[in-house]
């Protein structure tokens, strides 16, 4: 572009003015702005390579050079973090966030406490704040972790419970229930 004006400050900055009305000023340390015709757009590169970007909607957008990070504000308060290993995660006003790695997996934190995870296989684990966990695999079954038991459910209503002490239950859909001591020898059978 044809420069219009150019300033020489006393500072050792310069600035030049542009025909089409855009604002280049260069700083001592290697520093430069650009600020559009607009008067809303505005560029800086930074002299470690790093650029911040305001766009007219005030979105800012701050590229970390040595990070190969891409951190984005949105005026709603939404930022959304692009790693350089595809790793994603947006952090909401509310305080929720949400990372999606380079995997696919997708990791919930929520505001309370909670979590949830999304396995790209369909796998859904919730871990609740009291340290309980639900586990939802893609082939129907269940799975329920407390500090006192774990238990399994299957999709023919079978549940399978095995507590801390290393005892098992089974309990059947026919109404049969089994319980084996910790080292698995059958110490009831209710068998119909």
């Amino acid at each position: 572009e044809e420069i219009q004006r150019e300033t020489a400050y006393p500072d050792g900055k310069v600035e030049k003015v542009l025909k089409n009305g855009c604002h280049l000023i260069f700083f001592p340390n290697g520093t430069w702005k650009k600020m559009g015709s607009d008067g809303k757009t505005v560029t800086i590169t930074f002299f470690n390579g790093d650029v911040k970007q305001v766009m007219p909607d005030q979105t800012v957008i701050y590229y970390y050079a040595d990070a190969k990070t891409t951190h984005t504000t949105y005026p709603d308060g939404l930022e959304v973090l692009h790693f350089s290993n595809g790793q994603i995660e947006k952090h909401y006003p509310d305080g929720k966030k949400e990372i999606t790695f380079p995997d696919q997996t997708i990791k919930n934190l929520f505001t309370d406490g909670q979590e949830e995870s999304i396995f790209p296989d369909g796998t859904i684990v919730r871990v609740q704040r009291d340290g309980s966990k639900t586990i939802e695999f893609n082939n129907g079954q269940r799975e329920l972790h407390t500090s006192q038991f774990k238990r399994r459910e299957y999709p023919d209503g079978t549940v399978k419970t095995v507590y801390m002490n290393g005892q098992q239950e089974t309990k059947y859909v026919s109404g049969r229930v089994r319980v084996k001591d910790k080292d698995g020898n059958i110490i009831m059978d209710t068998k119909l």
